[in-house]
């Protein structure tokens, strides 16, 4: 590994091999920000790594009275007859338009079941949860815009759904791709990044490759340039453009860095606000009510679909929804409720034939080198979710039907 150089140990941010480095959880309940504490497991010294990479109303009429002097003369009363509004004369037509129906229904008339007549047992009564409710009084929450948000991401999805674009990519294969990623989640875990900023860099890649051809030798000059700018849409306090050339061992200088950061701006036209799975599922494990340990399994599930080029092309939602309902399976926490149903917008048989090629990808890990993820999900401070064994895939397929 290079010796960083002495001016660069300077900067406001720094990886170096002298800091304890760790990770942050962004977790769904009240106090997810203490419930883990950052490390970085896959780093024992805590310095970033140097390498390469690729309602109506109506009038009252009163009776009124005249007096005389000896006796009481009451007034002759005009009754007016009114005739009832229009819809109220149709509705009561119709009702003994459908009672004489019954009594002699016509040949080509189906008749309809009364209400009375329907037994109280196939009655279903549906309750969903507001998951929002407890959060109200929080101005720091937004609950009462907290559906409406994540409906406009669902929107978004439309318009971010990736092509099949490694056909037009000469240079560039899946597994370049993958050993990107996988540095990536090391870069993540480094500089102590949010992992809405790696889900972030990782989107910002795919959408820049779809519209630029790019060689071999420029993958990673992408990818840090990708995580610099997720880091600036996502965190409080990015990392320096130093540090983002020291790790990838100064293979490039800050021009470039530079100009291939206002190349990715412009191709995707300043709209980087992309929709990731990680935003759902800290969403939909909410609904759950699913505790630390479940959430972690299932982002653990998630996070291994960054490396796989297949997975990219799935809707994030549809992605967070598979995760989450595959750890609940796995802890057997029962299947998808009514509540999950109404704010994912997904029943548990759409989410079934993605949640086997999860269920797979857990089982057979496609190439051994790439160990970034699962060695991250290794630590205690994640729970060791990655060392949880995968269900069979009979027995999976049980439980879904049940």
């Amino acid at each position: 590994m290079p010796v960083a150089p002495s001016n660069k140990a300077q900067s406001n941010k720094q990886p170096r091999a002298s800091r304890a480095l760790s990770i942050t959880e962004n977790v769904p309940q009240e106090k997810e920000e203490g419930c883990q504490a950052k490390r970085s497991p896959s780093s024992p010294q805590g310095g970033p790594k140097k390498r390469s990479a690729f309602g109506d109303i109506t009038n009252s009429h009163k009776n009124q009275t005249v007096t005389g002097k000896k006796e009481e003369v009451r007034a002759p009363i005009r009754k007016e007859t009114r005739a009832p509004p229009a819809p109220t004369v149709a509705k009561n037509n119709e009702i003994n338009l459908k009672k004489s129906w019954r009594k002699n229904p016509p040949a080509d008339v189906p008749v309809e079941p009364e209400k009375d007549s329907v037994p109280e047992e196939t009655v279903q009564v549906v309750v969903v949860e507001d998951i929002d409710k407890e959060q109200l009084g929080d101005p720091y929450a937004n609950a009462e815009y907290a559906k409406d948000i994540f409906d406009y991401m669902r929107e978004r999805e439309e318009k971010f759904l990736l092509p099949d674009y490694m056909e037009k990519q000469p240079d560039i294969s899946r597994d370049m791709r993958a050993i990107l990623v996988d540095w990536m989640v090391e870069v993540q875990e480094n500089f102590e990044l949010n992992h809405e900023t790696l889900y972030l860099a990782v989107k910002l890649v795919d959408h820049y490759l779809v519209e630029v051809v790019s060689m071999r030798d420029k993958l990673q000059l992408i990818g840090s340039t990708a995580v610099l700018i997720a880091s600036k849409f996502e965190e409080r306090c990015p990392p320096c453009m130093d540090d983002i050339l020291y790790i990838c061992d100064d293979a490039y200088k800050k021009e470039e860095l530079i100009a291939m950061e206002t190349s990715i701006l412009r191709t995707l036209n300043f709209d980087i606000n992309i929709p990731i799975p990680y935003r759902f599922l800290r969403r939909f494990a909410k609904c759950a009510r699913a505790s630390m340990e479940t959430l972690t399994l299932a982002r653990f599930l998630c996070e291994m679909t960054l490396q796989e080029y297949d997975y990219a092309r799935e809707r994030p939602s549809k992605l967070a929804a598979s995760s989450l309902l595959l750890a609940l399976t796995m802890k057997n926490l029962g299947g998808w409720t009514p509540t999950l149903e109404y704010y994912s917008g997904y029943r548990a048989q759409d989410l079934h034939p993605l949640v086997k090629r999860l269920n797979f990808l857990l089982t057979y890990q496609p190439c051994d080198n790439l160990k970034a993820v699962r060695t991250k999900y290794s630590h205690r401070i994640f729970f060791e979710v990655a060392k949880t064994t995968p269900m069979d895939m009979m027995k999976l397929e049980e439980k879904l039907k049940s």
